[in-house]
């Protein structure tokens, strides 16, 4: 799971599925992409430059993967925040197809934990740094429109 979520392939995998998939489904990959993206901004570009935290210690950790893991701070998880932000805009434009999606975002989330590359406390701060996206990307046109009128 961790190889596919590797730099958003997994999300982008299932943007193009989405998109097959008609009007609805190009419209939920849209939202999706672009909540993936500000959640991935934010994490990456923001969050983790504010919170130097280091990664679990390897003794915690019983297996060969623990030698994998990222030099970059350990909070928030990156991969936990897209796909959460994925699949949460997902879900608000057609929410049979977000409910998919949630299940290789909890997957995700909890894999981070198992091979050490994160704390709990780290998956779920990405979980809200994901949230937090999607809301911001679902609200976005309203707030524009706003501004502007």
């Amino acid at each position: 799971m961790e190889e596919s979520a590797e730099h958003t392939k997994l999300w982008w995998g299932c943007a193009v599925a989405l998109s097959a998939a008609g009007r609805r489904g190009r419209r939920a990959a849209t939202a999706g992409l672009a909540s993936m993206a500000v959640a991935e901004l934010a994490s990456n570009c923001v969050l983790k430059q504010m919170w130097h935290r280091r990664r679990p210690p390897k003794e915690w950790i019983s297996h060969e993967e623990v030698h994998d893991r990222p030099d970059s701070s350990s909070f928030p998880s990156g991969h936990t925040a897209a796909g959460v932000a994925f699949s949460a805009a997902v879900a608000a434009v057609w929410p049979w197809a977000g409910a998919a999606c949630a299940v290789p975002a909890v997957m995700v989330a909890a894999e981070r934990v198992h091979t050490g590359a994160h704390y709990p406390s780290d998956v779920a701060a990405g979980v809200a740094n994901g949230l937090a996206a999607a809301a911001l990307v679902h609200r976005a046109p309203q707030l524009v429109r706003r501004l502007l009128l």
